[in-house]
């Protein structure tokens, strides 16, 4: 047999797919012939010394790279089936939009032992998916049962699931109030759409990875015959393998992830379901900036399968694709248990009323009364540590990061200040480094610190505290939370690690301290996170019924600013009014989602440096309907001794900067730097 040159696209940040050369071994038939969509493993990087796993994205019997410079492939990977045409187009479409090689997005998509030189781990785990020994209830346990519906629960399942083909496609926003049973309208449409072809897959992202153990769970009670695949960041390489392979070969009937899981191969994929959708945790940060949320919509489209998108609180740019019909509306206006009824909102004016240990008079009489009562109490302090500086009252000197433009966090327990943004720690001084001073304060109040002073208010009380600190260790959060459930916690004192998602049964109290800093931040998203944020965290209590003789459930805010529209939205639960006034203000503003935005980010050991750099690329290309802005340093300037600045580049037309970035790009490479840059499409930090 003649020679075969495949097409290999490599996580490489050139902008190319590559040509190698695949020699046949004797007696090789069609079947055993490479195929696009497989792994290969190929030489690349000067002298080809460096082994690197691709993606097969063409195969032809000619190349137009000269024969005495062609590479050989070095395996192809047959064990594994190949990744489907439908896959490579979305991962092409992420190329194209987001403005990266294809290899970029393909290959980082693709757990890491898949990547590896050494496919031991691969064939170990095909083995293990053969025997079925992925994690699965047994086939013969009773299945939990559906909870009874209420009508708007009952139409949304109906919208979602009769869906016909000759339908025009349109995704579904599921809007319902905390505790209206968007979980069980979720379970009971996939039911659905499972029981209507053994073979078809329902894809669930949640935003965060501690909201998949609960989800889980009620996931294997009510499905307990069917195998279920979870992909999210915090897995080990081996299990992460074993469930990806799980959802690619079909076994997994129900994938559960967060964002890596849009780009999971899943081959009988027949709805999406995306939970909290509002959630900025569904954009990537790093590496490929994308939307999980918005990827979501475009495979859902590709295949012409339904997408819901759920959520108290719906961002902005879903609202208004709501508000203009190409997004169907469903609406959950109740609670799902009857006797459960929305918090009451009530708002403490801390000019007003004095605090101590951080709480009001007010608060602490509020959170008594549920102790007397057995009912539990949350504290929701979106500030981990023990306070956020400590400073020097003779000479004003404060504990500021020395490789980044942030202060270093006291850490009480540990006894460290810790900069929360390039990870430097070091030991709380026993005096000011400036002037001597023994008497240095903290400045502030962290969930370590509000922890400190509740015990002293309520020594006989169980005060719990859920942050990131706290739940550092695998499985810390799950077991957390699990004591929580139990009702082995008086006082719960959290971060937005408890805001969403979580059914405390006891929980009728949300008190939410120092929120006011929100109200007042340039960056112009902050009003509607922050609102979504207190309506989310405010939908913990009061979701069960109320027992006799118990207290009604009820959310009080610390603020200094009790008359801010904001807060009024909220204590009328009128999320409607507060989005189409947002809406409102956005259109006049000329803000997303009205106006489409790029950001080119710059870094340099010199913030000049990054400045001449954006100023150039500023300069190097003009097109019409284009407004590029002035370059600026970013709000947090210096992370780990890197100066960072940005540039803003908008367009009323989404092609129109589709167009200009190609061609920019392209131009930017060309200019010799010593400055890291990268262009991020619709960024959600301006």
């Amino acid at each position: 047999m003649e020679p075969l040159y495949l097409t290999i696209a490599l996580d490489t940040p050139l902008d190319k797919v590559f040509d190698y050369r695949w020699l046949p071994a004797s007696a090789q038939n069609e079947s055993e012939q490479p195929q696009i969509g497989q792994i290969a493993l190929v030489p690349f990087g000067r002298g080809g010394r460096e082994a690197m796993a691709g993606l097969i994205v063409a195969i032809s019997r000619e190349t137009s790279v000269p024969l005495d410079k062609i590479k050989d492939v070095i395996e192809v990977r047959a064990q594994c089936q190949a990744l489907s045409p439908a896959w490579i187009e979305l991962c092409r479409f992420a190329a194209e939009y987001y403005q990266r090689p294809l290899g970029e997005v393909a290959i980082p998509a693709l757990p890491k032992n898949l990547r590896v030189p050494k496919a031991t781990s691969l064939n170990s785990n095909l083995k293990k998916l053969a025997k079925q020994k992925l994690a699965a209830p047994a086939s013969d346990a009773s299945p939990q049962q559906p909870a009874s519906l209420n009508p708007e629960q009952t139409a949304a399942v109906e919208a979602i699931t009769k869906v016909s083909p000759s339908q025009s496609f349109t995704p579904f926003l599921l809007h319902g109030v905390t505790g209206s049973g968007k979980t069980e309208v979720y379970l009971q449409a996939a039911a659905q759409v499972l029981a209507q072809d053994a073979q078809a897959q329902v894809l669930i992202l949640v935003p965060e990875i501690n909201l998949t153990p609960q989800l889980e769970g009620n996931i294997r009670q009510r499905f307990p015959g069917l195998q279920l695949a979870t992909l999210h960041s915090g897995m080990a390489e081996g299990e992460r393998l074993l469930h990806w392979l799980a959802a690619h070969t079909g076994h997994a009937r129900i994938i559960l992830g967060t964002r890596l899981a849009i780009l999971a191969s899943l081959p009988s994929l027949k709805m999406i379901i995306i939970d909290e959708e509002h959630d900025p945790s569904y954009k990537q940060q790093e590496g490929l900036r994308y939307s999980a949320r918005d990827l979501a919509v475009w495979r859902a489209r590709q295949l012409s399968i339904p997408v819901v998108l759920g959520s108290a609180t719906p961002s902005l740019e879903t609202w208004q694709h709501a508000k203009a019909g190409r997004y169907q509306q469903l609406n959950l206006t109740e609670r799902a248990v009857k006797a459960a009824v929305l918090p009451v909102v009530k708002l403490i004016n801390t000019e007003r009323e004095k605090t101590s240990e951080g709480l009001t008079q007010r608060l602490v009489a509020a959170i008594r009364l549920r102790l007397d009562k057995g009912e539990q109490s949350l504290l929701f302090l979106n500030r981990r540590g023990y306070a956020p500086v400590i400073h020097c009252d003779a000479c004003g000197w404060i504990s500021n990061c020395t490789r980044c433009t942030a202060h270093l966090v006291m850490h009480k327990l540990d006894k460290r200040l810790r900069c929360h943004h390039c990870g430097l720690e070091q030991i709380i001084p026993r005096r000011c480094p400036t002037c001597g001073n023994v008497d240095l304060q903290p400045l502030g109040r962290g969930t370590q610190r509000l922890e400190e002073g509740l015990q002293l208010l309520f020594p006989e009380a169980r005060v719990f505290r859920i942050d990131a600190d706290s739940t550092r260790k695998k499985g810390s959060a799950e077991a957390a939370f699990d004591t929580v459930h139990r009702g082995e916690v008086d006082i719960l004192i959290g971060t937005q690690m408890v805001a969403k998602g979580h059914d405390f049964k006891n929980l009728t109290l949300v008190a939410a301290l120092n929120p006011d800093s929100a109200l007042f931040s340039q960056d112009f998203r902050a009003s509607e996170r922050l609102f979504a944020q207190l309506m989310q965290v405010a939908g913990r209590a009061g979701r069960a019924a109320q027992k006799e003789g118990g207290n009604s459930s009820e959310v009080l805010i610390q603020t200094r600013y009790p008359d801010h529209p904001l807060y009024h939205a909220l204590m009328a639960h009128d999320y409607n009014s507060f989005a189409n006034d947002l809406l409102e203000e956005r259109q006049h503003a000329a803000m997303p989602p009205f106006i489409y935005q790029a950001l080119l980010r710059a870094e340099a050991k010199q913030l000049e440096t990054a400045i001449l750099f954006l100023k150039e690329a500023a300069h190097c290309l003009h097109h019409p309907g284009i407004t590029i802005n002035d370059p600026i340093p970013m709000s947090m300037t210096r992370v780990h001794n890197i100066d960072r600045a940005q540039l803003l580049i908008e367009s009323t037309s989404r092609p129109a900067l589709q167009a200009f970035l190609k061609e920019w790009i392209t131009q930017l490479r060309g200019i010799k730097t010593s400055v890291k840059w990268g262009v991020e499409i619709d960024p959600v930090d301006v």
